[in-house]
C-alpha cells in the first residue's frame, strides 16, 4: 500500500492571517494531526493540555495538544493538534479529515468527500 501526502494550510484560530502551508502524510489510523512544534510556535499556537499516545510498537509517548485551523482545497476544519517533537512526522489524522468532510480512498491514494449523515 502506498503513502498519501497532501499540502494543507495550518493557521492560528485567534489570528487566521498567521498561516503556513505544510506537507502532511495522511494517516487515517491516528486520531489527531501532528504538526511540528516549531511551526505551531511560529503561528503563535500554544498548548492547552497533554495526552499520552501509544505507538504501533507499543511504546507510550506524551505530547502537548493545541487547537489549529486546517484548510485543504477551500475546505476549513478546526481541530485539535499534537505538538510534534523531533522525529515526529507531520501527519494528518482522522478528526482533521472529518472536519474537512473528507475520507482517504486507499486505492486511489486521494482524499474524497465523506458522505455526511445526521442520524
Amino acid at each position: 500500500m502506498g503513502l498519501t501526502y497532501v499540502s494543507v494550510k495550518v493557521a492560528n484560530p485567534a489570528d487566521p492571517a498567521r498561516a503556513v502551508d505544510e506537507t502532511f502524510m495522511v494517516d487515517s489510523g491516528i486520531v489527531y494531526s501532528f504538526v511540528p512544534r516549531q511551526v505551531l510556535t511560529q503561528l503563535g499556537i500554544i498548548p492547552h493540555s497533554k495526552r499520552q499516545f501509544i505507538l504501533a510498537n507499543g511504546e507510550k509517548i506524551e505530547r502537548e495538544l493545541g487547537t489549529a485551523i486546517f484548510e485543504y482545497q477551500g475546505q476549513r476544519g478546526d481541530s485539535l493538534v499534537v505538538f510534534g517533537e523531533a522525529g515526529d512526522n507531520p501527519l494528518l489524522g482522522a478528526t482533521t479529515l472529518e472536519g474537512f468532510g473528507l475520507i482517504l480512498d486507499p486505492f486511489r491514494r486521494e482524499l474524497k468527500p465523506l458522505p455526511m449523515r445526521l442520524a
